[in-house]
């Protein structure tokens, strides 16, 4: 990683992709990982093992690397959106 991650960074399991949510904790309590809501579902646990690239405050994850409740999340994290809003 060459940014350090910090609050309110967005997070995207692609870049260019769509966001799907914020860090709202980094290292809690000293543990490697970071917390991030997502839309529509809440705060999850990423390890940060599963961090694949920090730059222009976006976070880049490896949803290989996530646990299956938070996949299906961030696939949900967009469903409450109005069709063409």
């Amino acid at each position: 990683m060459q940014e350090t991650i910090e609050i309110g960074y967005q997070a995207f399991v692609s870049d260019g992709g769509e966001e799907f949510g914020a860090v709202r904790a980094v290292s809690p309590n000293g543990r490697p990982e970071l917390v991030i809501y997502v839309e529509n579902a809440g705060d999850f646990v990423v390890p940060l093992e599963a961090v694949e690239a920090v730059h222009a405050q976006k976070v880049i994850v490896n949803c290989r690397k996530l646990a299956p409740p938070l996949r299906e999340a961030i696939g949900h994290a967009h469903d409450a959106e109005e069709p063409d809003a």
